[in-house]
């Protein structure tokens, strides 16, 4: 009776653990559930950086990886992760092997592209690029290491794609200035001001119009404060050829924070 019962604990046991290995999922796993929608399927990036690329910028080795998948990156859309331990380690290593598929290559010119950029894009007029251009839309100075090249061709075509439809879409960890806000204002004076937001707290806002002028308000001046979620002043690139929209994307995925 008494190995009887040992056997059952036994088996019991061991159900227990072919359970417990069965429901822990795989780097891969982990991956494609909490990395894919930003980073791609195969880390080829988004609206998160490539991951498939021999060298990750920020993350230059296996423990300072584990520390961003960790922490997060503050200020940017990176958020902290509450995986556990071995989870962490698990979809480090994955993120490790991707770097070592075949690294994509933009299709277009980034040379052509930066003409493009400078001159009949019009880019210059809203965009800085290391503190020359206009501070109207967001800075492009790392815009390649932040975004992907599928995701740079979509915000081309189609600018609104990627504008937060609303603050709770936009992760709390990222700074105002980077969740991009059109907005309307009606001072009680008659003035009326449309510009993006630079700042905003409960008793102020701070917008800065298409000409580059900072406008400081206390809310209590404001007869109307319009917010204009998931709109943009940037007009469509559909105009461009295919091929001019690579020359750009390409020239763009070239701006990784180094002057």
């Amino acid at each position: 009776m008494i190995e009887r019962f040992k056997r059952l604990l036994l088996c019991c046991a061991f159900a227990l653990t072919a359970f417990g290995n069965a429901a822990q999922p795989d780097g891969k796993q982990l991956y494609q559930t909490h990395c894919a929608a930003c980073h791609g399927q195969t880390g080829e990036g988004g609206s998160g950086p490539t991951l498939a690329t021999l060298r990750l910028v920020r993350a230059t080795n296996e423990a300072s990886l584990i520390k961003i998948i960790k922490e997060g990156i503050a200020g940017t859309e990176m958020p902290s992760s509450r995986l556990d331990v071995a989870q962490v380690k698990l979809l480090a290593e994955f993120v490790q092997e991707l770097g070592r598929l075949p690294v994509e290559k933009p299709v277009g010119d980034a040379v052509r592209g930066a003409r493009l950029y400078a001159g009949r894009g019009g880019c210059v007029a809203c965009h800085a690029i290391n503190g020359e251009g206009s501070a109207y839309g967001p800075d492009l100075s790392d815009i390649g290491l932040r975004r992907g090249a599928k995701h740079l061709l979509t915000s081309l075509i189609d600018p609104e794609a990627d504008v937060p439809k609303s603050f709770l879409q936009f992760r709390p960890g990222t700074a105002i200035t980077d969740n991009f806000l059109q907005v309307r204002l009606l001072t009680r004076a008659g003035a009326r001001i449309n510009g993006v937001r630079v700042n905003e707290d409960s008793f102020t806002i701070h917008v800065r119009d298409a000409s580059g002028r900072l406008h400081s308000f206390f809310k209590s001046e404001l007869r109307e404060l319009h917010k204009d979620w998931g709109k943009t002043s940037m007009p469509s690139y559909r105009k461009l050829t295919q091929t001019e929209l690579d020359d750009l994307v390409a020239y763009l995925l070239t701006l990784r924070g180094d002057k």
